[in-house]
């Protein structure tokens, strides 16, 4: 089986989330479309995260729930985790934490958990509150690692999914 693997990345806080989780249900109706296979990997860390799940349940009920698995990957098991566990399992189809991630110290397990999403992923999805000229550093950064979605509306715009 060939499984697609795509990463999401965003900031904690979003001015437009409708335009945002237009872009994203764009995006996510088109993977399950295409792909054999789709993990679609997500943290817990903020507005983005939530409305990407939230986004890939939806499409998964509306569009295909047999190809896809929508995987939350934590840095450590956080005590969150560690007192809701069944909720969590009932609402994601599977939790991973990253082993890399959960034996060093916790101001330093978001960025190993994030390199190892993305080295894991074949496509990474950003959305972030900054300038165009900031949006273009993390692609660079990722050029010829990933394929990298640019579905910005315009250069003046505060939001873009990337």
């Amino acid at each position: 089986m060939n499984i697609f693997t795509v990463s999401f990345f965003g900031h904690r806080q979003l001015d437009e989330p409708f335009v945002i989780e237009e872009k994203l249900e764009r995006i996510i109706r088109e993977l399950l479309a295409t792909k054999e296979y789709v993990e679609f990997l997500v943290g817990r860390d903020g507005e983005f995260h939530q409305l990407v799940s939230s986004t890939v349940r939806r499409c998964k009920r509306t569009i295909y729930d047999d190809n896809s698995a929508l995987i939350l990957v934590l840095p450590y098991a956080t005590a969150e985790y560690r007192n809701n566990e069944q909720s969590f399992h009932q609402y994601y189809d599977a939790v991973e934490i990253c082993a890399e991630s959960a034996r060093i110290h916790f101001k330093g397990a978001h960025q190993v958990r994030n390199r190892w999403m993305v080295d894991r992923s074949d496509m990474v999805v950003f959305a972030l509150t900054t300038t165009l000229a900031e949006l273009i550093r993390p692609c660079n950064m990722l050029s010829g690692m990933v394929q990298c979605t640019s579905v910005c509306r315009s250069q003046t715009n505060r939001e873009h999914l990337y």
